[in-house]
């Protein structure tokens, strides 16, 4: 069990670690503060709710295996190599697409009900 109750503590380190050190985890954490924030505002469905904790999810996860990606080819390739840096690329690449994913989501979930707010909606 002790070894178990460690790894939390591993693992909490690690998100200090992103948070710190990472301008992009932290825009990220702001972002879903704000997503969550607007859905109870708006009173989104719990069915909205799930997709929106999903990408909030899928966003801060993809965040930082990003930072452990791009931490360990620093580790292993501390001076300029192509292949590293096409690794870094290749692991932000696949921020950029989650939070594009997670945008599109937002604006389906969101903008139709703050249309409506402000009379824009039929």
């Amino acid at each position: 069990m002790k070894k178990f109750l460690l790894g939390f503590t591993f693992a909490f380190k690690g998100l200090r670690y992103a948070f710190a050190t990472q301008i992009n985890f932290r825009v990220h954490v702001f972002a879903a503060i704000i997503a969550i924030a607007m859905g109870f505002w708006l009173h989104i469905s719990a069915a909205e709710w799930n997709w929106i904790l999903l990408c909030i999810a899928m966003v801060l996860l993809t965040e930082l295996l990003n930072t452990g990606i791009e931490t360990l080819t620093d580790l292993v390739s501390p001076g300029y190599n192509v292949l590293a840096g096409h690794v870094k690329d290749i692991s932000a690449a696949a921020v950029l697409i989650v939070a594009f994913f997670a945008l599109i989501t937002g604006l389906i979930i969101y903008l139709p009900k703050l249309l409506l707010l402000f009379g824009y909606a039929a």
